[in-house]
């Protein structure tokens, strides 16, 4: 297994993060050598695992550096077998430092060459926008996850992600495939919850998980401890859906 898998929606609030360090942190409890690499500017995959006054080099200046990926940007994490490139508020400087370079789309796969061989996973959390830093991560990536929370306005914009994925292949990366749609923060004793449900099922069909991430206070709190949801609340919903999350992930890829 050798996958780069990029969790993306421009839609905030949806998941997004949550999804990224619990689905990262399951790969590497099955073994699965794992990077999570944080490209939001608001660093909340970051501050999950690591104090920000230990963070000296990020993604920020991973992107912007010319000798590559190698040089002090890695850290470890407190979960064993996973490892991250933390992001800092700076990334939200990148556009504009990139503004007019030929290779602007495709720093960041150049920069993480050299780890592909390195990792069974590298997962991406990318920012709530379709701007360059998420046009990055899609060129990067062989996967994209799509979370989608069951609410009354789950699929607006959803369009504008699906254009953008098309766009990526169409030219800068034609072997990115879209690894499924997963249903997030979803409270099952609502009506407008399952109806939601079962309008995302009938707009996206087999590329839909099996499995669905219920709305957890248990993930809501994990972080703040600097814990993944299998050590915080190994027992909990969280724990046993994202573990499953991780299988269905495994098989399609």
């Amino acid at each position: 297994m050798n996958a780069v898998i990029a969790i993306a929606n421009q839609k905030g609030g949806v998941g997004k993060t949550t999804t990224a360090i619990n689905l990262a942190a399951a790969f590497a409890r099955c073994g699965r050598r794992t990077l999570l690499l944080d490209l939001d500017p608001q660093g909340n995959s970051s501050i999950s695992f690591l104090d920000a006054a230990q963070v000296e080099r990020s993604a920020y200046d991973m992107l912007l550096d010319g000798q590559g990926i190698w040089n002090g940007y890695v850290y470890t994490t407190p979960v064993e077998g996973l490892e991250m490139i933390p992001a800092r508020i700076n990334l939200a400087k990148l556009e504009s430092k990139l503004v007019g370079d030929f290779d602007a789309p495709f720093r960041l796969k150049d920069r993480m060459e050299p780890l592909r061989s390195k990792y069974d996973v590298i997962i991406i959390d990318t920012p709530p926008t379709l701007g360059l830093i998420t046009v990055n991560a899609l060129v990067a990536a062989t996967h994209v996850l799509i979370p989608i929370q069951s609410s009354y306005f789950a699929l607006e914009g959803t369009d504008d992600l699906l254009e953008t994925i098309e766009k990526v292949r169409a030219r800068p990366n034609p072997n990115l495939r879209v690894l499924g749609v997963v249903v997030t923060l979803h409270d099952r004793r609502t009506t407008l919850a399952r109806e939601v449900y079962e309008q995302i099922r009938r707009v996206f069909g087999a590329q839909l998980f099996e499995t669905v991430i219920t709305k957890s206070v248990r993930l809501e709190e994990a972080p703040a401890y600097k814990e993944s949801i299998f050590t915080f609340a190994p027992q909990s919903s969280g724990a046993a859906e994202y573990a499953k999350l991780c299988e269905e992930v495994i098989a399609r890829v």
